[in-house]
């Protein structure tokens, strides 16, 4: 018996939408599982952290106990705050005074700059590392947050540049018209009536901004040296067991997972804006 054009593509559908949503289940699950077996691996005692059980038959919150009382994980994680948080302040402000004229005005070389800023995200960080360690060095601010803060600039201040100046570009052109025809200057301009409008672009950039910073290691090792101005990243890969030999599994687990609860409450809360600003610059208005 043959169905009727309606059901049969009706089936076509279901069939797709099965697919489509099965592998999005096995994809989601395969960047989930780490994350669940990290958190898993943290609630066992050592005489069960090597054991394949999906869930431990014994939970103990000794691991996280252990890593909230050590300074030295306590005293990197502030600095990771800090210089973090700090790197997206300082690289949103920046971008956003240039990105106006970028995005607002024409002159010779706004191209050039707008494509060496794009060509600087694709560089590996160990091709600047030589060069950024001798600009350190200079300034004599080795082993200072201001070091790492300075050094994960060239990391989001060209993504940033390029993605606010995107999102200004949509920003129709009669509203900076009414601006300038009310006496406004470009400054006026830029923090009272651009940045409300870019408040998803403003999100999104900063979040990226903090995220890189957060999780950037090879700097952080490179141009820090004391507990004074180490970061996360390098304190995780400094955790020592009680002899050369062991390494305390059950204690990285538990940092990797506070270490990671901070990024995943920051894209909870702002993922609105965080989807707003993605889509935002998509389309000029």
């Amino acid at each position: 018996m043959l169905m009727n054009p309606e059901k049969k593509w009706k089936v076509r559908k279901l069939i797709r939408n099965s697919i489509f949503y099965s592998v999005c289940c096995v994809i989601a699950a395969c960047c989930l599982f780490p994350f669940y077996w990290a958190i898993v691996s943290s609630l066992k005692d050592s005489a069960h952290l090597f054991s394949t059980e999906l869930w431990p038959s014994v939970i103990t919150l000794e691991n996280y106990k252990t890593v909230i009382s050590d300074t030295t994980f306590a005293s990197s994680f502030l600095n990771s705050v800090v210089v973090a948080s700090l790197t997206a302040i300082v690289t949103v402000g920046v971008c956003l005074m240039a990105a106006y004229p970028l995005a607002r005005r024409r002159f010779p070389g706004r191209k050039r700059i707008l494509m060496t800023a794009l060509s600087v995200t694709t560089l590996p960080h160990v091709a600047v590392l030589s060069g950024m360690f001798e600009l350190i060095r200079v300034l004599d601010i080795y082993n200072e947050k201001s070091a790492l803060i300075l050094a994960y600039m060239i990391i989001t201040v060209p993504f940033t540049l390029w993605t606010m100046t995107n999102f200004m570009n949509s920003i129709p052109k009669e509203i900076e018209e009414a601006a300038i025809m009310d006496g406004a200057t470009p400054y006026v301009i830029l923090t009272q009536v651009f940045f409300p409008i870019l408040g998803p672009a403003v999100v999104t950039t900063g979040l990226l901004a903090f995220i890189s910073a957060w999780n950037e290691f090879l700097f952080a090792l490179t141009f820090t040296l004391t507990n004074q101005a180490r970061t996360v990243p390098v304190s995780l890969a400094l955790f020592s067991g009680a002899s050369q030999h062991e390494l305390p599994y059950g204690l990285i687990m538990a940092a990797s997972v506070l270490v990671t609860l901070p990024l995943i409450i920051l894209v909870v809360i702002f993922q609105k804006r965080i989807i707003s600003g993605l889509t935002a610059g998509s389309v000029k208005g």
